[in-house]
């Protein structure tokens, strides 16, 4: 049985009717549209599918749309500001933080709640707030410097 479902996506307020137990990843991805959000796994272990939930990390692949009603959902195409892309964004691409670019988006979006969290961490807290999520192309030395240069330039340039 359907249900509309309520809820903020990219800023934008979002109603859908849609069964409330389809997957968040598929209703991103088949009814909106937005293929940034990538299927990796599909049982939550990857990250590929990371969007954030009321600021959170939250792999799709694992909510049920019923669960983001009345919420806020940003995906990696709602991360940027008009054509000013968000700083751990820009931080990927001035690191060439990627190669395949599959992970990406997940990875950028876990970023961005870890930074959200914690606007100073430490080499190691990046590598911790990262761990679980997966890159098969070995850019994990350039994402963490990428993360570092984004806490940076969120903090006005004050890293310690």
């Amino acid at each position: 049985m359907e249900e509309t479902i309520r809820f903020k996506l990219n800023n934008r307020e979002t109603e859908l009717v849609t069964d409330p137990n389809q997957i968040l990843l598929w209703v991103l991805r088949n009814q909106l549209g937005l293929t940034g959000t990538k299927y990796g796994c599909g049982i939550g272990f990857c990250g590929a599918c990371t969007v954030l939930i009321d600021n959170e990390p939250v792999r799709s692949c694992m909510v049920p749309v019923s669960e983001v009603a009345g919420k806020s959902v940003v995906t990696i195409e709602g991360l940027a500001t008009g054509e000013k892309l968000h700083p751990v964004q820009q931080a990927f691409i001035d690191h060439d933080a990627l190669q395949c670019g599959f992970c990406t988006p997940g990875m950028i979006l876990t970023a961005v709640g870890l930074l959200d969290k914690n606007p100073d961490p430490t080499r190691d807290e990046i590598v911790n707030g990262l761990e679980e999520n997966l890159c098969r192309c070995g850019a994990h030395t350039r994402i963490i410097d990428a993360v570092t240069d984004a806490a940076k330039a969120m903090n006005g340039g004050t890293k310690k």
